[in-house]
């Protein structure tokens, strides 16, 4: 059984996600050296960095909104919707969305990323980390289940620890990208799209055995939504840059 206080929940799971940022932005620094990608200038890495941190942050919090808009309009005129917590999908495509404005704007053409796909994973794995952690006091957790690796966070009822499901999805991803790097560096770029559709397309999935606290139409939540409504406009794109391998 996993218990905590929820201010020992909350510090824990700030401290893991706070950790897994620092440590995702310093390997994805050491990556753009080691490609040398720094040397597109101080102007345009500042550009990537701004549009990518920009981005995460109103894609996290337009996220959270589509996934509970009833709280957002019942306490519209209040601070509760600026203080509901993060999306890592919203994250993910805020920041997509964020570099490329910042790399239109300083005129940098060069595809920057791959570099971002084993940060990410890393990143994504120690915030799941602080999720699982905070278990009740975060809304990762799983449905009721009787498989027997179910996880009790204190309430009495054994859920899917799908935090860690994440975890293993984002390191068995990454891995199997590193492993066909060699092949997937003939297209610049592709490594990193086939990272974030994969991962959306899981949340997709992984999502049906998560708590629905707001449906849409057809049962899904918001963040399955922005995940399914990006992937209709992302694939193409995807299936593209993965053609000029052949």
């Amino acid at each position: 059984m996993i218990a905590s206080t929820p201010t020992a929940a909350v510090a824990w799971h700030t401290v893991l996600e706070m950790t897994g940022i620092f440590v995702g932005m310093r390997m994805f620094a050491a990556g753009m050296r080691r490609r040398g990608i720094g040397s597109l200038g101080e102007r345009g890495g500042f550009a990537i960095a701004l549009g990518c941190v920009a981005g995460a942050v109103v894609g996290s919090r337009i996220a959270v909104w589509l996934d509970r808009p009833d709280l957002v309009l019942a306490a519209w005129n209040t601070l509760v919707p600026w203080t509901m917590g993060q999306s890592i999908v919203g994250a993910l495509i805020g920041g997509w969305a964020g570099v490329e404005i910042g790399k239109r704007l300083a005129g940098v053409a060069r595809s920057t990323g791959d570099t971002f796909v084993v940060p990410l994973a890393v990143g994504i794995a120690i915030g799941r980390l602080g999720c699982f952690v905070a278990g009740l006091h975060d809304d990762s957790y799983g449905v009721a289940t009787t498989l027997p690796w179910g996880v009790d966070f204190g309430d009495g009822v054994r859920r899917h620890p799908t935090q860690l499901y994440d975890i293993a999805f984002v390191a068995a991803l990454a891995f199997a990208l590193h492993v066909a790097r060699a092949r997937l560096a003939g297209v610049p770029g592709l490594a990193f799209k086939l990272f974030l559709a994969g991962y959306l397309g899981w949340r997709v999935v992984i999502d049906h055995w998560k708590p629905v606290h707001f449906a849409w139409p057809g049962g899904v939540s918001g963040l399955q939504l922005l995940a399914l409504a990006f992937l209709v406009v992302y694939l193409p794109f995807v299936v593209r840059a993965a053609r000029r391998l052949a």
